[in-house]
């Protein structure tokens, strides 16, 4: 089981995940701003990216690891991005 892994494969998992999960969390962020054709470019383009990963994973079932993993990145770096962008609007009494 383990040896139907192709290395590319995962590796594409891994980093089209990566990049959906950002473009996610710039989706919500413009939503959250109410900006209506960012929102919907980003909205499309988070579609177009999940679609290999799905296609993916769906032959092997391992390679939902390879997604769990990049989108846990994706999502990390892209609110770092934001936070580091951005001035938070209300401050959190509880930080990460």
């Amino acid at each position: 089981m383990l040896s139907a892994i192709h290395p590319l494969v995962a590796l594409g998992v891994f980093a089209s995940t990566a990049v959906t999960d950002a473009v996610y969390v710039l989706f919500n962020a413009a939503v959250s701003n109410r900006r209506r054709l960012s929102a919907a470019n980003w909205s499309c383009l988070w579609y177009l990216l999940s679609s290999f990963a799905v296609i993916s994973y769906t032959q092997q079932v391992l390679y939902v690891l390879f997604a769990a993993a990049g989108s846990w990145l994706g999502a990390f770096i892209s609110v770092t991005f934001l936070t580091r962008r951005l001035p938070r609007k209300h401050p959190s009494p509880t930080s990460d």
